[in-house]
This record gives C-alpha cells, structure tokens and sequence, in this order.
C-alpha cells in the first residue's frame, strides 16, 4: 500500500478523473504522464478494462477497475475470529453517507444482511451503491469518508451471526 500512498500525493483522485474525462472527450485510447519521481497510465478500448498505474518508474503498480462494478461488494474468506472484510468491487472516492447531510449508511455495531448498502462509490461521477453481500454486525470501518478506493480495498469487518 505503500506505493500507492506515495502515488496520490502527486496525482490524487481529482486529476485522474480529469483525465479520464479528457480521454473521453477526446476519444483517446492511452494517456501517458510523468511528473516529478511518479507516473500515471490511463488506457482503455478493446477488450480490457480502463487501467490505472501510478508508482515510481522503477517500480510500476496496475491496479485495474472493472469495466462495471460488481453486484455486490466483495467478501474476503474467513479470518479466525469469525468475520469477514468487505472489499471495494471498484476505484473511486468512498462516500458513508447518500449524501453529506445525512447520516452514515452503517455504523460499528449495526446488523447488515447481503442487500443492506453499506456505502457509495464514485468513479467516474457515476455513484454507484455497495451492498454488503454478507449478513453480520459490523465490527470496524477501515475507510473514512471521501477517501479514495482501489478494487479490493478492505472497506468493512463484519461479525458473522
């Protein structure tokens, strides 16, 4: 994770939809930058999804986002205590609540089934809802509001009942 954390100090959320925005207005299929010590690679068309890398030039990462995000948000297996995490299907901005005067979506404590929405994903200005795919009380939110996801990212811990 570290990697990625030095990635946004340069280019943050913000700039990468910028972009993705530009190579849709534009029609372009590659987007290349460097700037200082990192660099982004936004590419898309063809059979493979819109693709995001950012990291040191010696050291490239790919984290890739689904062309469509995922019914439901993905389950980790199992962890000895009897929980299980709910990843991120998606890259984007985490949102807690459907909207900023609201309350939170769940909180520490709260019982989830599979279809309760647990959270909002922005990509794309495209909000897309979570559900929690599992049913259990949650236990601990690993993410904080308007932070920026990447797929798999451990959003959630629920309790299995």
């Amino acid at each position: 994770m570290g990697k990625e954390k030095e990635a946004t100090s340069v280019f943050n959320v913000k700039q990468v939809r910028e972009l993705i925005e530009l190579m849709e207005t534009h029609d372009l299929n590659e987007v290349d930058l460097k700037q200082a010590d990192q660099r982004i690679r936004l590419r898309r068309g063809g059979d493979s999804p819109l693709a995001y890398a950012a990291a040191p030039p010696a050291a490239p990462a790919a984290i890739a986002a689904p062309a469509a995000p995922a019914a439901t948000a993905p389950a980790a297996p199992a962890a000895e205590d009897n929980t299980d995490l709910i990843l991120s299907p998606t890259i984007g901005t985490y949102y807690s609540k459907p909207k900023p005067d609201a309350a939170d979506f769940i909180k520490v404590g709260d019982t989830v089934t599979p279809d309760t929405i647990i959270c909002l994903v922005e990509a794309m200005k495209m909000f897309n809802e979570i559900p929690a795919g599992v049913s259990g009380t949650v236990v601990e939110i690993l993410v904080k509001n308007e932070q920026a996801v990447h797929v798999d990212m451990p959003l959630f811990r629920i309790r299995k009942n």
